[in-house]
């Protein structure tokens, strides 16, 4: 696995990957199979990990990518539905953190 991702996960080592596997097991999500090492994956536990891996990748990264970097200039005259939705997201969220005193 780490040949695959190259670098970034470098500093994932065999420490991390029994804490990550231990909540994974304490949240019903893998199931260890008998006199082994090897883990399986339970039904409703790759729903849960799909979710968290698109809502991750497909909406917290892009919304805080953009949150303290608003885009300047004019909008564009066509706007998806979507990217109004990522960009009142961004506002919300830059509202928020500035409520938190976390963004200036």
């Amino acid at each position: 696995m780490r040949s695959q991702q190259g670098r970034s996960l470098a500093k994932y080592n065999t420490r991390k990957a029994a804490y990550d596997l231990r909540k994974f097991r304490g949240k019903n999500l893998v199931q260890r199979i008998a006199n082994s090492r090897r883990y399986r994956v339970q039904r409703p536990g790759i729903r849960t990990l799909a979710a968290l891996f698109i809502l991750r990748e497909e909406v917290l990264k892009p919304v805080l990518a953009g949150v303290c970097r608003p885009k300047r200039g004019r909008p564009p005259n066509n706007v998806h539905p979507l990217d109004l939705h990522y960009q009142t997201l961004q506002r919300q969220m830059l509202s928020t953190l500035q409520y938190l005193k976390l963004a200036a």
